[in-house]
């Protein structure tokens, strides 16, 4: 570059480097100063691939797999990895692979054969893991280059129709974008969802462990340089399978396939298909409910923006058309008085953990209603941070049943001194049925962050902004009071309607657009738009008044 050079401000210090050095080989000067391997880099706060060079003066911000988005590169690129290998191993014999879903720290993936113009699951062995870990161990140990290109997406269309990637060949045609960025590791070419670390040599810590037909690949957690342990979700998993099922029967698996459906004019036949087929699973929980006998309290839990409270009252309604006297009942209403509820390290009101609701109260009440006694009920007055008095009185008569939502109602701490057979334990949660393509799984986080954003904006007024400024926060609270509670649920009930991102795309995407270049914010904001630009559209209107989705984008027949 003629002896250039360019100003660059790392660390809170200025450093000269010749015009086009690549981050790669600025980030060597840097690495001894981070615990944890550097995969991307902010350049002037843009995100850009450590194979991209420095052209002028700026600021220059590492990120490494600690970092949430260097994680999700290096998780990305790691499954790039594992599919070049199936490729090497099985690809003459027609076999790929389909990354399924997340569970946990990993992805389960399936080997998938075409036979006869169906997809038969081809189930893997010991032998075959031993063969996979050893191909991908063999290309990290070559430090094989992970190259990007940037193709018209028509010739991306033809590319994926080639290499029979129907699925990523069907997103394509709805592109708005006339380029699409194909990554191509030793000649075998795909497209993610997201940057890529720069080379194989990068990816040392995962693992291949079987399970059920398939295998799941395994990722670090918080230790980046050691693979988290793989906790076998035997109820998430078959909730997982059971959905994705339903799409494969509505032929709505991918969302190529649901913008196929919008773009057809089907989206009333959708709605009242998801909603009947929603409808029947509730009333199915509330007879094994009844068959259960003396379940007095309906004990339901799940994640933020899952839908717990209209899931309650459909139970609740299904409950008293089955001849039982349901009652919802929010936990909220045994937080303790603000001025004695528990702080966080940060000196912050902790809301989400156990010991901010005033357990014992609650277990005495309890059972004061179990013994059939009648009991005035608090209510917890918000605006003035304290629990009052309003003559709330209850009697639990024969057919009398608590519906109680709250985010610790899994956790038997909660109802410690409440008999094992008095309770029924619900898991609920947006399990989405969709994927984005055969390699790229929907983020169900994703979802629930985008029903949120849309909630809050409309019930709060509180900004996108906000939002996901406190989004990781309320995760660290459901990965510690929530997740772990989740396999001893009595049911799993998955809450996702199928083209639900296809409506809140209309209500999201204004809210993002509103965050400002300058904010900490606006990164996520920006793939949460890329994200929402893989959907058609679809309008709100014909959707139903006890729907799921209106709790998030208004229109209830209930108070939510």
């Amino acid at each position: 570059m003629n002896g250039k050079k360019v100003m660059l401000t790392i660390q809170g210090e200025k450093k000269e480097y010749p015009a086009g050095t690549s981050f790669l080989r600025i980030a060597q000067d840097y690495s001894d100063a981070y615990q944890d391997d550097i995969v991307l880099v902010l350049y002037n706060r843009r995100l850009r691939e450590l194979n991209k060079c420095a052209d002028g003066d700026g600021t220059v911000e590492f990120l490494t797999t600690a970092d949430k988005t260097g994680k999700k590169a290096y998780r990305r690129s790691v499954t790039l990895l594992m599919q070049k290998a199936v490729y090497n191993l099985w690809g003459k014999g027609n076999i790929s692979v389909r990354v399924k879903y997340s569970i946990g720290q990993g992805n389960y993936c399936e080997l998938v054969k075409w036979e006869n113009d169906t997809e038969e699951v081809v189930k893997v062995t010991g032998t075959e893991i031993n063969k996979l870990k050893n191909e991908m161990y063999q290309m990290v140990v070559s430090d094989i280059e992970i190259h990007k290109e940037s193709i018209n997406t028509d010739d991306a269309v033809t590319l994926f129709h080639d290499l029979g990637m129907t699925d990523k060949e069907k997103l394509f045609r709805y592109r708005r974008s006339s380029r699409v960025n194909i990554y191509e590791l030793d000649h075998y070419m795909d497209y993610f969802y997201g940057f890529m670390v720069p080379s194989t040599g990068y990816l040392r810590y995962y693992d291949v462990i079987p399970y059920a037909d398939g295998f799941m690949l395994q990722f670090p957690d918080k230790n980046t340089r050691e693979v988290a342990p793989f906790v076998p979700a035997e109820k998430l998993f078959h909730t997982l399978k059971t959905s994705r099922d339903w799409g494969k029967m509505l032929e709505i698996d991918t969302i190529g396939a649901l913008n196929d459906a919008i773009a057809a004019g089907k989206t009333q036949q959708m709605i009242l298909t998801q909603e009947a087929l929603f409808e029947e699973r509730i009333g199915r929980l509330a007879e094994e409910i009844i068959s259960a006998k003396d379940r007095k309290f309906i004990m339901i839990a799940g994640p933020s923006s899952s839908g717990k409270t209209t899931f309650s009252h459909r139970l609740s309604i299904q409950l008293a058309a089955k001849g039982l006297n349901p009652h919802p009942f929010p936990l909220d209403d045994y937080y303790k008085n603000r001025d004695i509820c528990p702080r966080d390290e940060n000196g912050e009101l902790d809301l989400e953990c156990l010991d901010a609701l005033d357990v014992e109260l609650f277990n005495h009440d309890m059972n004061e209603l179990l013994a059939g006694k009648t009991v005035n009920l608090p209510i917890f007055n918000f605006k003035t941070g304290r629990r009052e008095y309003k003559d709330k009185l209850m009697t639990l008569g024969k057919d009398d049943v608590l519906v109680i939502e709250g985010i610790h109602g899994l956790n038997d701490k909660l109802s410690y001194s409440l008999p094992i057979e008095s309770k029924f334990k619900i898991y609920i949660s947006a399990l989405t049925q969709l994927n984005i393509d055969e390699h790229n799984c929907l983020p169900t986080t994703d979802g629930r962050l985008i029903r949120r954003i849309v909630r809050d904006a409309r019930t709060r007024g509180t900004s996108a902004k906000e939002t996901i400024a406190m989004w990781d926060s309320v995760r660290r609270g459901e990965e510690k009071y929530i997740f772990p509670f989740q396999e001893g649920a009595d049911v799993m009930f998955n809450s996702a309607l199928i083209y639900e991102l296809a409506v809140l795309k209309m209500y999201a995407e204004p809210l993002l657009f509103a965050i400002d270049k300058d904010c900490q914010e606006y990164l996520e904001a920006k793939r949460l738009l890329k994200f929402l630009d893989y959907f058609l559209p679809m309008p709100s209107d014909g959707i139903n008044q006890n729907s799921i989705l209106r709790e998030f984008i208004g229109g209830s027949c209930f108070n939510v």
